[in-house]
């Protein structure tokens, strides 16, 4: 690494980190911050729930919504490295506001083009309008998840150090009363209003908070905090990052057991839930079972995660498992909206266990990247699920189930309902999650990351060189200011 000038170095210490406000001033600032995104996130995925709900209740294929599923998540998985990047290399509000006027253009093409085309056309699979349309609302969703990495970047700006985690607190809580107002907006909306409509309530929702996100300032961020990122694809350094940890690509794997069962929801349970409900109500009954993200949050702020996480995230994937084998076993509207709420208060433990141990063995300039690889490894999974189990269950595994045969060898299983091939792939994908959380408490990687994370919290507790922590791999880890007065490593701008 070549010397910087002090003058470089000095400019560069001032980056972020710098408190130039008050603390009552900059928590209005993130406050603002965060009520705009819960704005955006409302909308873009109130729009794409209405587009799922929508496309099914117009074909009754289940394809469709896999696709819809299956493609948003792969999206998600092939551009995390590089909003990563992004993110780390750029300032976080001009982050935020390219992200807000980009959605902004494709729902207005999304708008124009459902106005232009005719809905037959829209609603064809064999036609090039279905992917052009589907592909339009949801680049614009996808493109707005740079705007949620930016803003877990405005706590470090903002926020002074004693007081993150009850801004992370805060993040986690919007993040779940955004999921329930949107289950039960787009079920409404739909059902009320017609897709038309929707999408003109979304342009005006988008255009709103991109009109208030320009009023906000953030003088705290002169210009992006020192990184080694290189490029806008930092593959090579994520990998890297991630392989240095012993055991850390093992953590993403356990992460991703979650991550299969969540492929077989995106696929079929819309389709199962719009079979039992009208679509106003299975959008309220969604909300409903969205609550659970909130208890499962308000759990862990309560009691933590105990001594292991990833023992935590585990017994966690493993009594998902149980629930999808068991939610669907009859056809009783009161045992899937249960089944959906125990389930998703899960889904917190899972992520943050994940999280906590990534925080405590990756040194701290190299967790963007890391949380981005994770990010999209995690999120292929869920695609290919639902991409290989739309279609097999759609020509295959539904029909038999509601022919005379297939019911009646079903019968003494899942019971008689309409429903019958849903509910089985919910069955074997659910005996399979069980047995994959269950084999990976007995492999060496589970004990070596188990104890690698126990060692790393025993020298957090007794204490150490200020400011310093030995990781697993025998680097030294810095703490966040020092990572920031830090000169930037010579590179691409």
């Amino acid at each position: 690494m070549t010397e910087q000038d002090p003058g470089r170095a000095a400019a560069d210490s001032d980056s972020t980190g710098t408190f130039l406000r008050s603390p009552a001033e900059r928590s209005r600032t993130f406050t603002g911050i965060l009520v705009n995104t819960a704005l955006a996130n409302i909308t873009t995925s109130y729009l794409w729930f209405a587009l799922t709900f929508w496309l099914y209740l117009e074909t009754r294929n289940v394809i469709a919504t896999g696709v819809v599923g299956g493609a948003y998540m792969l999206l998600i998985a092939l551009s995390s490295i590089s909003f990563g990047t992004f993110v780390d290399r750029c300032r976080k509000l001009a982050v935020m506001r390219f992200a807000a006027c980009f959605t902004l253009v494709m729902f207005v093409l999304s708008g124009v083009m459902f106005l232009l085309v005719p809905a037959a056309s829209l609603l064809d699979l064999g036609q090039a309008w279905f992917w052009i349309f589907t592909l339009v609302i949801l680049v614009g969703a996808v493109v707005e998840n740079l705007r949620n990495i930016a803003l877990s970047t405005t706590v470090t700006i903002l926020i002074e150090p004693e007081r993150r985690a009850n801004a992370n607190g805060l993040v986690g809580m919007v993040q779940g009363l955004m999921f329930i107002v949107t289950s039960l907006l787009s079920g409404l909306s739909v059902g009320l209003l017609g897709m038309g409509w929707t999408i003109a309530v979304a342009l005006v929702l988008t255009a709103l908070a991109f009109a208030h996100l320009l009023t906000l300032r953030m003088p705290e961020e002169v210009r992006p905090a020192a990184t080694d990122a290189r490029g806008g694809f930092d593959l090579r350094g994520s990998i890297a990052a991630v392989l240095a940890i012993s055991g850390l690509f093992a953590l993403i794997l356990f992460s991703t057991f979650n991550n299969f069962i969540g492929g077989v929801y995106m696929a079929l349970m819309d389709p199962y839930g719009l079979e039992m409900f009208s679509v106003q109500m299975w959008g309220a009954v969604f909300a409903v079972g969205s609550t659970g993200f909130i208890i499962g949050g308000a759990l862990i702020g309560k009691f933590g995660l105990g001594a292991n996480p990833l023992r935590t995230l585990l017994v966690a994937v493993a009594a998902m498992g149980v629930l999808g084998a068991v939610f669907t076993l009859r056809e009783w509207a009161w045992l899937y909206i249960l089944g959906i709420w125990l389930y998703l208060v899960l889904v917190p433990f899972v992520e943050a266990a994940e999280q906590t141990v990534i925080q405590r063995v990756v040194p701290l300039e190299r967790q963007g990247r890391v949380f981005g690889f994770a990010m999209a490894f995690e999120s292929a999974a869920a695609p290919v699920t639902a991409f290989v189990i739309a279609p097999i269950a759609q020509f295959w595994i539904i029909p038999y189930a509601r022919s005379a045969e297939g019911a009646a060898r079903l019968d003494p299983l899942l019971g008689g309902g309409t429903s019958r091939g849903i509910a089985l792939v919910f069955l074997v994908a659910g005996i399979i999650m069980i047995a994959a959380a269950l084999l990976a408490f007995l492999t060496p990687v589970y004990r070596r990351v188990s104890a690698s994370y126990a060692h790393v919290a025993a020298e957090a507790k007794a204490g150490g060189t200020p400011g310093r922590s030995r990781s697993t791999c025998g680097s030294v880890r810095e703490n966040p200011q020092q990572v920031m007065d830090r000169p930037r490593r010579p590179g691409p701008p």
